[in-house]
């Protein structure tokens, strides 16, 4: 895109910002890489994180599974323990902070629905009340059974990982009312088991909010079209609410009306170059 072009798309970012009541962000795994977290894109990235798991020929989509829990839980947890402790130890870009700062100066405020399971929205300071994990959370826990609908905090529990052979080190979190092992409260693939109790409570509060908002925004971050949970719910934002989007992707930026923004550049890059331009909200 030309230099001329692309401020033009950034200052319409902006105006369509200072006009909406509601800002509703949707985050895809695109928003984690500009604060160094691994995307998974492709077995390429995914091997590279982790090289033991590339020597067994094992996909994202095969070690995610509750199967790989039940069949070889150190692997299970080495994979989900490294990924708990990175994103502990990873501070959120900062992005988050201007979205959060945006949406508090709205008068509908703001909400946020992301696939993510990273918890970098409330890292950020992000209300855990106006945040909607569709795909769970790793840092809460569920029973592998499951023997009950309680979920909870994976606070207490702290990985050693061999992350070499991605392996789990010490005992693996247990379910405090069965004592058997516990899981992370995460949809997996081909999982029949997740605990939705949360996310649809989550849900629900997201669903009030846009209730009440007359000009609701939606940036879209990083979410791409091959699992659309994060563009469906764009697009619904858009068609039940009379609602307008900017959707921030290096690679699919791509809008369907000339009265949304696509920006093809990363969530800091675009989150940055719009606050630049974003006038002073009277």
């Amino acid at each position: 895109m030309p230099a001329s072009a692309e401020l033009a798309a950034l200052q319409q970012a902006a105006d369509l910002i200072h006009q909406a009541d509601a800002l509703i962000v949707a985050a895809g795994a695109g928003m984690g890489v500009d604060s160094g977290l691994p995307d998974f894109r492709g077995n390429d990235g995914f091997w590279k994180v982790y090289p033991a798991l590339g020597r067994a020929g094992m996909e994202f989509s095969s070690v995610a599974t509750p199967y790989t829990f039940r069949s070889d839980p150190t692997q299970a947890w080495g994979f989900y323990g490294h990924r708990l402790q990175l994103y502990r130890d990873t501070p959120p870009h900062a992005g988050f902070a201007l979205l959060k700062a945006w949406g508090d100066a709205m008068d509908g405020g703001y909400g946020v629905f992301t696939s993510n399971v990273d918890g970098h929205f409330q890292r950020a300071g992000f209300d855990p009340q106006r945040i909607y994990e569709c795909h769970g959370s790793i840092h809460h826990l569920q029973c592998m059974q499951p023997c009950g609908p309680d979920i909870w905090s994976a606070d207490q529990f702290v990985p050693e990982v061999d992350t070499e052979a991605c392996r789990l080190l010490n005992h693996p979190p247990t379910c405090p009312y069965c004592g058997g092992m516990a899981r992370p409260n995460i949809l997996m693939f081909g999982d029949w088991g997740w605990n939705e109790r949360r996310a649809v409570l989550q849900e629900a509060r997201l669903e009030a909010l846009l209730q009440k908002a007359q000009r609701p925004l939606v940036i879209e971050l990083g979410a791409g079209s091959v699992i659309p949970s994060v563009r469906n719910f764009g697009q619904r934002v858009i068609m039940q609410h009379n609602g307008r989007m900017i959707r921030i992707n290096p690679r699919e930026p791509n809008v369907a009306n000339a009265l949304d923004v696509g920006l093809a550049m990363g969530a800091l890059a675009a989150l940055t170059g719009i606050a630049e331009l974003l006038p002073t909200r009277s």
